[in-house]
């Protein structure tokens, strides 16, 4: 008689739960909220709740910067060319062909970023992954020099690509010189870098490292994704405002922010974009962005690059948050950029601060933890518009500084 065996299989659902329980009970478990943004409301919105009822808030954390998300030129373009041409691409680009709309956006992110090309992917993140990943595993024996704060869409790229990866201390000028200088000469180098850092709001030295990669000889990478139409003359981002544009290699940015729309792009050399066009995953084998799509993000770039309406506005959101805060001792992070991160410091706190703004005062914020935000810094990241008011700064500074004195965090400024 052949003898008995037995079988223990693993407890899939039980696992899972546990991976479940253990984030709510850290604090850092995601609850999405259903939220309407009804056309020329913004940044009114309203949150559908289980039951079936509804709750008009302001919303206090969209990436929609300009609002351009409901600008009329935006939403024209997208109803043509969605009465036009349809709803979809039809598939990858290799296969299905390149849309009219998609020339035509590409060249003129190519002229908006002075390069001599561009490639649009589906997200800011495919462009990240997409685009490093190659550079790392296309360039022989190369180096990565990546700033401690950068995206998880660049970390994503770096790790695809499988080449050796530096990080240097955010921002840190004399850090990444050391690393740099510790490299043998002719070894393939690349600079990995944000203009503007979403999470604490501060800005790259983009001069000091220029002049670090020229030194070196490294291939500079920017990530612009929060900052192409919201600085320059023409809305090209923080490399045009600081008049270094021509001197960086690659730029990468989206039309999912200041733009309104969705999508990422690179723009570099033809060489350069040519080989990542033909080498990159996650550009070869995901459907093109749907010809709506397309013209909306060029109807927004166009109308961004002559209009400082829109931007004007929004400094003054910013500037009026900033004083406010200020005022009240809330001890928000006071970088150089739009991007006001007001600091908690727990997990648990940051979630009930963001419930009760909701419950009690119709504003809407989700707190951001751990992972995104290292444990102990965590906040709520706030981001004044073109379209929030000087009576919805007011009303958002009153509603913060009760439920800080409430929860007894602490009043304290941060530099």
């Amino acid at each position: 008689m052949e003898p008995k065996i037995t079988i223990m299989n693993f407890n899939f659902p039980d696992h899972l739960n546990t991976l479940l329980a253990t984030l709510k009970t850290a604090g850092n478990y995601r609850r999405f909220r259903t939220l309407e943004r009804p056309v020329s409301k913004f940044p009114e919105g309203i949150i559908r709740r289980h039951d079936g009822s509804a709750q008009n808030v302001t919303i206090w954390c969209s990436n929609d910067y300009l609002g351009m998300g409901h600008n009329p030129a935006v939403l024209a373009a997208m109803e043509t060319a969605l009465r036009t041409h349809g709803a979809g691409a039809g598939g990858t680009r290799n296969i299905a062909g390149t849309t009219a709309e998609m020339v035509a956006l590409e060249n003129l992110l190519a002229l908006h970023h002075e390069k001599e090309a561009a490639l649009v992917f589906t997200s800011g993140y495919t462009a990240n992954e997409g685009a490093l990943a190659v550079l790392g595993r296309m360039l022989p024996d190369a180096v990565i020099f990546s700033d401690a704060l950068n995206h998880a869409s660049m970390i994503s790229g770096m790790k695809t690509g499988g080449c050796e990866k530096k990080i240097f201390p955010h921002n840190d000028i004399d850090a990444l010189k050391k690393l740099l200088m510790a490299e043998k000469p002719g070894r393939p180098k690349i600079i990995a870098i944000e203009s503007v850092y979403s999470m604490e709001g501060s800005v790259a030295p983009l001069r000091d490292i220029i002049r670090l990669a020229r030194q070196f000889g490294a291939l500079t990478y920017l990530d612009e994704v929060h900052a192409v139409g919201m600085y320059g003359a023409h809305g090209a981002g923080m490399a045009e405002q600081m008049g270094v544009m021509n001197d960086i290699d690659i730029i990468e940015g989206t039309f999912g922010k200041a733009y309104g729309v969705h999508g990422g792009y690179i723009a570099g050399s033809h060489a350069i974009v040519d080989v990542i066009r033909s080498f990159a995953s996650s550009f070869i084998f995901t459907t093109a962005l749907p010809p709506a799509v397309l013209a909306g993000a060029a109807a927004s770039i166009q109308h961004l690059r002559t209009s400082n309406v829109e931007r004007e506005k929004q400094r003054h959101a910013v500037d009026r948050l900033k004083f406010r805060l200020k005022a009240a001792g809330l001890p928000y992070l006071d970088g150089h950029s739009h991007i006001v991160p007001l600091i908690v410091g727990d997990a648990h706190c940051c979630q009930a601060v963001s419930e009760q703004l909701l419950d009690r005062y119709n504003i809407y914020v989700q707190p951001i933890n751990y992972p995104t935000v290292p444990k102990g810094t965590e906040r709520l990241r706030l981001t004044p518009t073109a379209c929030h008011t000087d009576a919805h700064v007011d009303a958002l500074t009153q509603a913060l500084t009760t439920l800080w004195q409430h929860h007894q965090i602490p009043l304290k400024a941060i530099a």
